[in-house]
């Protein structure tokens, strides 16, 4: 129960610092990114089901550090990368690093995609392997230790 606490704890302090952060990265390819590592996580186990891409889109929708962007366009660009994920999971994962990477030299915006990346791993209580090794991965796409976040 402490680890779960200690993760809920995390994820609220990320959340905070994220809102007030966010505002200053509204650009395409950060919404992209946002996306691509929303999708990613939802899809992590290598599947992505209907319930799951609701539950993530529902976060996406009501999250108040994603409020600067226009929903529609959130919910369209994160379908976008569900729908690669669900074609071909391979080369869907591989869209997902490149749109993350290309904020690889914008240090404030990639921890704040990371950040995101396991509050959407960790907003069903269940931050799971396939979930932690995603974000390593795009911790890795963006340079970033993953040790950082204590992934």
């Amino acid at each position: 129960m402490a680890f779960w606490d200690d993760l809920k704890g995390k994820i609220s302090s990320m959340n905070k610092n994220l809102s007030t952060k966010v505002s200053q990265f509204k650009n395409n390819d950060f919404a992209n990114a946002t996306m691509a590592m929303c999708a990613l996580v939802a899809a992590a186990d290598g599947d992505i089901d209907s319930s799951e891409r609701q539950k993530t889109a529902s976060f996406i929708m009501n999250n108040e550090t994603l409020r600067i962007f226009d929903a529609s366009d959130l919910r369209e660009k994160f379908d976008f990368y569900c729908d690669k994920l669900t074609q071909d999971f391979d080369f869907g994962k591989i869209e997902c690093i490149q749109a993350i990477s290309k904020i690889k030299n914008k240090e404030g915006q990639a921890r704040a995609i990371i950040q995101i990346g396991i509050i959407i791993g960790g907003a069903d209580g269940d931050f799971d392997p396939d979930e932690k090794k995603v974000v390593k991965e795009a911790c890795n796409a963006v340079g970033i230790s993953s040790e950082e976040f204590d992934i």
